[in-house]
């Protein structure tokens, strides 16, 4: 693996805590292993020096809500009914459009078929398909009748269902040790309703506490981690009290709810993903959802009170994350970046901020919170170069000509620009 040297750049170190700077950054082996201002230039030894032209170098994004199977269809069942054989040719593609988008790492927020995400990160990691870093997650385990239960009157089997139903505290246990044999590293439990579900709204809460009990004591025995799609306050409030601290959605809360969040703000992560609600509202029309009906399913009033949540979540500290739900015709893939935009425009965060969450606070939520995730010695090197300053212009981020190149682990998945203004060359 050869050494890489970053000139003149302005690093970006992703901490949240440092104005952005001019300065060069050696990358040796998979490793970060010194940063340099302009005043104190780094020798390039031996190393590839890549001159980034005043260019932005920053901490590879991680997303915290990934559906790599989600297959830019407009319902659940347009996902479920791919063939298995082209849905694993699917997710490698995916995999690596995220990665050439500047997704660095990625965490699993559920699959389609019950070892899509394992199959995907395995591969990943061997090195037969180029992609994030990734954490993989269980299909959505529901109960009848709760979001991603697709079985039909006439057809009711498991396999036909996009999710896998449970019924009652065993069969909670059953499954779950199922997926745990597959090699997850997230169970994923839909504890709410959602919108999408006629019968099953947003403010519904489904499952009992003796059914997430018993996956919640079958995945801490592991050693592993429950994630959760929780959008009404009953259900943050269950995954609170099980000790379950990657929560999606929280669209609705009261101050109860707050309060229990805030005061495990130093474990708890919340993934809202905000960009579905806001497409469902205002750009889902061309898939048969217009605005008005938007509203009478309730997305304007879940959009509303999303807003106001996740404002007080910032303010209290609470670690808010982009992701979420990237995948459908509404919301297609490696848009993710969107989210930033999102978070800086309606719940009160600097741009700054929006950064640290998807640098800072992504590397804490792949559980590798003291080695990814900012521009330091001996953290790992997954970089971006981007064209640009994303703290004046965050839509940069989600624009493939604008990032010039891509480091995982100290490897380019996308190599530097090479043009006039800008040289990559071997230093003697």
């Amino acid at each position: 693996m050869a050494d890489t040297l970053f000139t003149n750049v302005r690093i970006l170190d992703g901490s949240g805590a440092n104005l952005p700077y001019t300065g060069s950054v050696l990358v040796q082996g998979n490793r970060i292993r010194a940063v340099g201002r302009s005043t104190a230039p780094i020798t390039p030894g031996g190393a590839t020096v890549v001159d980034g032209a005043g260019a932005t170098l920053m901490p590879g994004m991680v997303e915290a809500h990934t559906h790599f199977s989600w297959n830019d269809a407009a319902t659940l069942a347009g996902i479920q009914t791919m063939p298995l054989e082209e849905h694993v040719l699917w997710c490698a593609k995916v995999a690596k459009r995220y990665l050439q988008a500047g997704f660095t790492s990625c965490l699993g927020a559920a699959c389609a078929k019950p070892r899509l995400d394992v199959v995907t990160r395995n591969a990943i990691n061997s090195g037969q398909i180029p992609g994030p870093r990734y954490l993989a997650a269980s299909q959505e385990i529901t109960v009848p009748g709760g979001l991603g239960d697709e079985t039909l009157p006439h057809l009711p089997f498991a396999e036909f269902s996009f999710g896998v139903n449970v019924n009652g505290a065993e069969n909670m246990r059953q499954v779950v040790r199922m997926f745990l044999k597959y090699g997850v590293d997230s169970i994923k439990l839909n504890l709410s309703g959602d919108n999408f579900v006629p019968g099953a709204d947003a403010h519904t809460t489904w499952m009992t506490d003796a059914e997430v009990a018993a996956a919640a004591e079958e995945v801490h025995m592991r050693g592993k981690r429950i994630i959760v799609h929780a959008r009404s306050k009953a259900s943050v409030q269950q995954a609170l009290r099980h000790g379950i601290h990657l929560i999606y959605h929280a669209s609705f809360t009261d101050e109860k709810t707050l309060d229990m969040l805030e005061a495990v703000k130093d474990k708890v992560f919340v993934a809202p993903g905000i960009a579905i609600l806001y497409a469902l509202l205002y750009e889902a029309e061309a898939f048969g959802i217009n605005h008005q009906q938007a509203v009478a399913m309730g997305y304007q009033e879940e959009w509303d009170a999303a807003l106001d949540s996740l404002s007080k979540m910032h303010k209290r500290g609470i670690r808010v994350l982009p992701g979420g739900d990237y995948g459908f015709a509404f919301t297609p893939h490696c848009q993710n970046a969107r989210d930033l935009e999102f978070f800086v425009k309606y719940l009160g965060m600097t741009p700054m901020e929006a950064i640290r969450a998807t640098t800072l606070y992504g590397g804490q939520v792949m559980l590798q919170g003291h080695e990814l995730g900012v521009i330091k010695e001996g953290y790992l090197a997954d970089l971006l170069l981007v064209d640009g300053d994303p703290l004046a212009q965050l839509s940069i981020l989600r624009d493939p000509k604008r990032i010039l190149a891509v480091m995982k682990d100290g490897q380019f998945a996308k190599a530097p620009v090479v043009a006039n203004e800008r040289r990559w060359e071997r230093a003697a």
